[in-house]
């Protein structure tokens, strides 16, 4: 069976690799906590088994010359889980951040790291861990991951608008100024973080949960039944597939 699925992935590789890649793919990793459920875990063990697919995932992109990544870590609705749950997802949070400031295929392939979201709803273990990654990867362009961290697309939006209006009354920016390119510059991220190619969501749900909504309004949106612990690689380039068929069935209309 293993042979049968290598055949598989290397002949999928070999056909995505003749048309044009996704420079930006996003995914929403769900299903950690019912993959645990089935086998019969506490929701901690499926977090924790959440973020070393997270980790394969990413090196699968980066293999394929993937530009730019971004992973929905914690929504500000995830919030109201309880304060147990919180307390291990964020020290969860807090290893791997400092695991990609020191993981060596991070500074090998040069993978700029950037935290989008309400910082200041973060603890400060979490924060500390932020800082560092992000300052130990500042200086690099190959690659950008972006983690979404109590974050929510409608919030975001939001949090532009209002930035641009403290602009405007500072004197910096004129109001008949105002574009959707000026919104987009006041969005959290920064290099890397611009419009999404491909969304994938695992875990069988056929909704965003308000994840980037501006970034995504011209996205491929790819559901896959699999858990997010369960996710292969066949999967990953199964959607890239996907979102090539549907970019050029797209340009021949």
């Amino acid at each position: 069976m293993k042979l049968i699925y290598k055949i598989y992935e290397k002949k999928l590789i070999e056909e995505i690799k003749k048309n044009v890649l996704p420079r930006h793919i996003a995914i929403i990793m769900d299903g950690n906590r019912r993959f645990a459920k089935k086998m019969g875990l506490p929701p901690k063990i499926g977090h924790i088994f959440g973020s070393k697919k997270a980790e394969e995932v990413l090196n699968w992109c980066w293999e394929l010359k993937i530009k730019n990544v971004t992973v929905y870590a914690f929504s500000t609705e995830n919030f109201n889980r309880s304060e147990d749950e919180k307390k291990n997802i964020f020290n969860l949070v807090e290893r791997e951040l400092k695991r990609l400031a020191n993981d060596k295929r991070i500074h090998q392939s040069k993978v700029k790291v950037k935290v989008v979201g309400r910082k200041d709803l973060l603890p400060k273990n979490v924060l500390d861990a932020i800082k560092y990654v992000e300052e130990r990867t500042k200086e690099y362009s190959n690659h950008f991951l972006n983690i979404a961290l109590a974050y929510g697309g409608r919030q975001e939006i939001v949090d532009a608008v209002r930035s641009i209006l403290r602009k405007v009354k500072d004197g910096l920016v004129k109001a008949d100024k105002i574009d959707s390119k000026l919104i987009e510059q006041n969005l959290y991220g920064e290099d890397g973080y611009s419009e999404v190619d491909l969304v994938i969501r695992t875990g069988g749900e056929q909704r965003l949960s308000n994840f980037l909504p501006w970034q995504s309004a011209n996205s491929v949106v790819y559901f896959c039944d699999v858990y997010w612990p369960e996710f292969r690689k066949i999967d990953l380039l199964r959607a890239i597939r996907t979102w090539q068929f549907r970019k050029n069935t797209t340009y021949q209309i």
